[in-house]
């Protein structure tokens, strides 16, 4: 079960009880997940490598179920709650033969949404990432950083009420990285969304959270979570300061703990 060092509030949006996964390998990837997921919050999922993160998030998304355990939406939340999830992974996965206006329109598309009818909602959404002027272009004349500016564009077309991210931003140079934490808390304070995102850096999950979920190694559980006790406005002031420091000082401490609980060893 995890430890909260500070209390919530709120109902969840979804709660993960038990959960469990085993993969047809063997391989256990989970075991005893607990975790409250709040309405409009941005929670981290922070650990090594290998112990679930992207699991989760799969989970969450109905692209796998768990083997053990549940997972249980608000009642506010459609029977078909994956309408309402944007996700964005770890490669941007662009259609290299599609435009950028064209990548963006694909779940819609999907949807049944012609591109005349789209075309007003993809303009907004490219400028809201920051791409105005890039709509023709093409995957393979773009920088990494916009490549994942479309992905993100991508996943928010349908105007999720909960965005999954997994390592968006882990391949980029420092720089592109700041700049677009920098523009992801602006689109959610725009947007209003949920934002479950996975990252191995603690200073990334200081700087973009309002919450904290340390996990274990494989199989992977919460160790503890942790409330960023800070502005939720943050900026190249918040990363030079002293709170900042110390935030990412408590953090630290508690994924080092969390690396040598009992059963959590690989």
């Amino acid at each position: 079960m995890a430890a909260s060092l500070q209390p919530q509030s709120a109902s969840p949006l979804v709660s993960l009880r038990g959960v469990g996964k085993t993969f047809a390998n063997g391989l256990t990837a989970l075991s005893a997940f607990d975790l409250d997921i709040l309405p409009c919050e941005f929670i981290s999922l922070l650990g090594p490598s290998g112990c679930g993160k992207s699991t989760i998030l799969r989970l969450i998304a109905g692209l796998s179920e768990p083997t053990s355990g549940s997972l249980a939406w608000s009642d506010a939340t459609p029977a078909d709650h994956r309408s309402e999830i944007g996700y964005v992974f770890q490669d941007p996965t662009l259609m290299p033969w599609a435009s950028v206006a064209d990548n963006v329109w694909f779940p819609l598309r999907l949807r049944g949404v012609s591109k005349r009818e789209a075309a007003s909602r993809i303009d907004d959404i490219l400028s809201m990432v920051g791409l105005d002027g890039f709509a023709r272009a093409y995957p393979r004349e773009l920088s990494g950083g916009m490549r994942m500016r479309v992905s993100i564009a991508r996943a928010l077309s349908l105007r999720p009420k909960l965005l999954l991210m997994d390592e968006p931003f882990a391949a980029l140079d420092e720089i592109t990285r700041f700049k677009l934490n920098d523009d992801l808390l602006r689109l959610k304070r725009e947007l209003d969304c949920t934002i479950v995102f996975v990252t191995h850096s603690v200073y990334e999950s200081v700087y973009l959270s309002d919450r904290i979920a340390v996990m274990t190694p494989r199989p992977g559980h919460v160790a503890a979570t942790m409330t960023v006790d800070a502005p939720r406005e943050r900026d190249a002031r918040f990363r030079a300061s002293a709170t900042y420091a110390k935030l990412c000082g408590q953090v630290s401490d508690i994924l080092a703990r969390a690396m040598i609980l009992p059963g959590g060893a690989s």
